[in-house]
């Protein structure tokens, strides 16, 4: 029984203390590499008068039993600064078009013969956040519409870091840069070369089931003339004209953006 005690001692003893973990900062650091690509895309982006791109957005939705399913759109679009643009979107859901040639917003579903017709603010800038309002249209590649594309993406920023590069992305050579803010945390690939965006992926923090949402790019065009002709349409204007407005609306107009909040 003597010799039992040390262990029945043993087995009571307070268990020894752990060296105190290192405390953890506040805000990840955000690397000065990390930054320098971001405001070379934005460079690269703002400075082109006209643009134009090839863009497949994949999205995630649940299915009624909770199975995630994956969703994808294309898109082609183009823009003329500070005030035209045009989004032609096939894909998993109904085909729209979209055009704004600085004095009007067209929202068109072609299947419907359906448009939607509105006076358009003076800038894309201010437009991205007009047509969200009047209808719930959003773009999933609107960062890179804006005319300063790295305020966009350094909004509440905490994190940013070099990942490296990459072969897998287009076919051209990238680099991949990690970001993370309040809302989402997400991963760039830029052209080595051109500093164009490639692939861009996102989660969303707040979002109730972490979907990830990606937009591949290519067909990458800058600085190309542009027809006035090409941000209106004429079939559009003479299709039946239904007003704007947000999905919660008993007779909506269908909805260019996925079946989730704005982000």
């Amino acid at each position: 029984m003597v010799a039992a005690a040390p262990a029945a001692l043993a087995q009571n003893a307070p268990p020894p203390m752990a060296a105190p973990a290192p405390a953890a900062p506040a805000h990840p650091a955000i690397e000065p590499k990390a930054v320098d690509l971001l405001k070379a895309a934005s460079a690269a982006l703002a400075s082109a008068q006209t643009l134009s791109f090839h863009a497949v957005t994949t999205y995630e939705h649940a299915a009624a039993n909770g199975q995630p399913l994956f969703f994808s759109t294309v898109s082609d679009v183009t823009m003329q600064r500070p005030d035209k643009l045009r989004v032609i979107t096939i894909g998993d859901r109904t085909p729209d078009e979209f055009y704004y040639d600085g004095k009007t917003i067209m929202a068109y579903i072609p299947s419907a013969d359906l448009v939607a017709i509105a006076d358009a603010p003076p800038t894309v800038d201010q437009l991205l956040d007009d047509v969200w309002d009047k209808a719930a249209i959003y773009f999933p590649f609107s960062d890179v519409l804006a005319s300063d594309p790295y305020a966009e993406l350094s909004q509440n920023l905490h994190s940013a870091f070099y990942v490296g590069q990459s072969i897998a992305v287009g076919g051209v050579k990238t680099d991949m840069v990690a970001i993370a803010g309040d809302e989402a945390a997400g991963e760039i690939w830029l052209g080595a070369e051109d500093h164009l965006p490639r692939m861009i992926k996102v989660v969303y923090a707040h979002e109730p089931a972490h979907a990830l949402y990606q937009v591949d790019f290519s067909n990458w065009k800058l600085g190309e003339k542009v027809e006035p002709a090409a941000f209106t349409s004429e079939k559009a204007a003479k299709a039946k004209h239904i007003p704007f407005a947000t999905p919660d609306d008993p007779s909506p107009l269908p909805s260019l953006a996925p079946p989730t909040e704005k982000k």
